[in-house]
């Protein structure tokens, strides 16, 4: 028989493990499940079994994460790890997979908390071996302790650029320069924000730490770049670049590409929930109430998943998902429902007054979401930006149509990796709005799976 949850919450992040936390406290009964073999999600990855002194070098904020685990781990609440989940039914019913068996359970509140992903960042000589995202040299660093050998070089833009190259300096390794693609023209935009920015004032004084710590470790920094293409032909070997009028080329045996972070959209997607373009973070976000409840009944979304914001905003959203969810299953009236959520909504409003500056200041450049045309957009079947312009020349008019044609996003990622530059460069080339665009059409499995793990299927617990 199927297994029935007040509420399940889908990934083990911060908003995620707040939400079960609080749901807990309400007296929900809930599942948490996370394809990690431990919470944390990416921003806290491994938090339970760092050593010290990659804690250390992690910062404090990791250091709230070991604490937050902690507390998940001392709770009565279902936790379902090393699970992946790869259906959700409109009536709540998730199918997920775990220890090669298929196996579904009832909710009648879903917390979608899967966090964020890293924007691709097409660009010449980015397939190349060598070349990884910003985001995986971190996962290396927190599961491993591992840093890349030789010279490395980081390209894109965002406090995560200047993080990672913070945390690898610390490590011990080389890091050979730093390479910010933002425009000149982001820094005026950004200005406009600078009032509410300064209501965050430990977020200022953290992106100013981050930049004193290259400054004074040395490493060449240069802003503004343009024209950057990865050389190399087995492997990467170097960096070049548009330096203002310069071309400067950087040797480097490691690259690392960031060019922000979006939100992870795939279950959304697949509920077929409301989703509106915001341009100013060039990525899709959830059209849903203060507390995460979507155009579907009973499905809510919390953290990165709505919109980028960072892990202690992801911890409020959680918490105010988690109240939503408690209201509607009676447990919480609604003058309840108010009291409980006003100092989460409180501090929710603090972490996000930096968000329109971050957002603006970071807001990638053009090139990157819609590149030129021989740069490759699908790293999975290997299609180019021409070759989907040329789709929209011979009628394409979304992605879903140059999919058929030229089978972009039909790879192991399933467009997770190339869905958004297939809809800006749609967008560019047919003169159309991104919404009017709209993205590729999601359906279950949204993750891999084998036959035979569909076939073992078993509706115990």
């Amino acid at each position: 028989m199927m297994k029935e949850y007040d509420l399940v919450v889908i990934g083990a992040g911060p908003a995620g493990i707040r939400a079960a936390l609080e749901a807990n406290r309400y007296g929900l009964r809930t599942l948490i499940i996370d394809e990690q073999a431990a919470p944390g999600g990416q921003i806290y990855r491994n938090t339970l079994h760092a050593d010290q002194h990659v804690r250390r070098m992690l910062g404090p904020d990791y250091q709230d994460g070991l604490q937050l685990a902690q507390k998940l781990m001392a709770s009565p609440i279902h936790r379902a790890f090393n699970t992946t989940v790869w259906d959700i039914s409109p009536d709540l019913v998730v199918t997920m997979l775990s220890d090669g068996t298929t196996r579904s359970i009832q909710g009648k509140q879903i917390i979608a908390a899967t966090g964020a992903i890293e924007r691709a960042s097409p660009l010449i000589g980015w397939t190349l071996p060598g070349v990884l995202t910003a985001g995986a040299a971190q996962i290396a660093l927190k599961a491993d302790a591992s840093i890349p050998s030789g010279p490395v070089v980081l390209v894109g833009c965002g406090p995560l650029l200047l993080l990672v190259a913070r945390q690898l300096l610390d490590a011990g390794a080389q890091v050979a320069a730093v390479i910010e693609t933002s425009p000149r023209s982001n820094r005026g935009l950004a200005t406009r924000h600078l009032p509410s920015a300064l209501r965050a004032p430990g977020y200022l004084a953290k992106g100013v730490a981050l930049m004193a710590s290259l400054v004074l470790h040395r490493v060449p920094w240069f802003r503004c770049a343009r024209n950057v293409e990865v050389l190399g032909h087995d492997r990467a070997k170097a960096v070049r670049f548009s330096d203002g009028e310069v071309i400067r080329e950087i040797a480097a045996d490691t690259v690392l590409l960031h060019h922000g972070v979006v939100p992870n959209h795939q279950i959304s997607q697949l509920m077929r929930v409301e989703h509106r373009w915001v341009d100013i973070q060039r990525a899709w976000r959830v059209v849903c109430d203060d507390y995460g409840q979507t155009s579907v009944a009973g499905f809510r979304i919390a953290g990165d998943g709505v919109a980028i914001a960072g892990a202690k905003a992801a911890e409020k959203s959680g918490a105010l998902a988690a109240l939503g969810a408690a209201n509607a299953l009676g447990v919480l009236t609604k003058s309840q429902l108010h009291d409980h959520a006003l100092p989460w909504k409180k501090a929710l409003q603090i972490q996000l007054a930096i968000r329109p500056f971050l957002d603006s200041l970071y807001r990638p450049p053009d090139w990157i979401c819609a590149p030129a045309d021989n740069t490759t957009v699908c790293r999975c079947e290997h299609v180019t930006a021409g070759e989907i312009r040329q789709m929209a020349d011979i009628g394409c008019i979304g992605p879903n149509q140059t999919k058929f044609f030229s089978r972009c996003g039909m790879g192991p990622c399933q467009g997770r990796v190339c869905g958004g530059v297939v809809t800006q460069i749609l967008s560019e080339r047919l003169c159309r709005t991104v919404d009017e665009i709209g993205s590729y059409r999601v359906r279950s499995p949204i993750k891999p799976v084998t036959l035979q793990a569909i076939a073992n299927y078993s509706d115990s617990d």
